[in-house]
């Protein structure tokens, strides 16, 4: 776990720079869990992925080092997480739970419900269902989660 007063998690615009880093981190935390749903992507899918919605990402700051990926959509409706990565080194360390928690207030500030999609066998969902996220559909892929503000 983390000692929560030597540790700062901040965010920044992601750059064009930072494209083979995010290309790179997405491989090391979809990868698995992307072939166990069926889907074996290229290098280029996967970099499509990073390219989708370029703006809306953030790269996931520890003490000022890049260690993961965020990339959050503002609709009327809701503040989704599109994608959020956190390098396997810092995995289990509750990074994600402290990123979830600043997500959550911005949700919070902005009146939204947060919501996300998660694949079926990705043990992250626990993560989600820690910190307030309810299932609320299901594909053959994926589920839809939701926490309310």
């Amino acid at each position: 776990m983390l000692n929560n007063e030597k540790v700062t998690i901040g965010f920044r615009q992601a750059q064009q720079s930072d494209i083979g880093y995010l290309l790179q981190l997405r491989k090391a935390t979809m990868g698995e869990h992307l072939i166990a749903a069926g889907l074996n992507l290229s290098d280029q899918q996967h970099l499509e992925r990073v390219s989708e919605c370029f703006a809306d990402s953030s790269i996931i700051l520890m003490n000022k080092q890049p260690i993961g990926l965020i990339k959050l959509g503002v609709s009327q409706d809701k503040l989704h997480i599109r994608q959020l990565q956190i390098s396997p080194q810092f995995q289990g360390k509750g990074v994600g739970g402290r990123v979830l928690v600043l997500v959550k207030e911005k949700a919070k500030e902005l009146r939204l419900p947060l919501t996300l999609n998660v694949l079926l066998a990705n043990p992250v969902i626990s993560l989600y269902l820690r910190n307030g996220f309810t299932v609320t559909g299901q594909n053959k892929l994926e589920y839809q989660m939701r926490c309310e503000p």
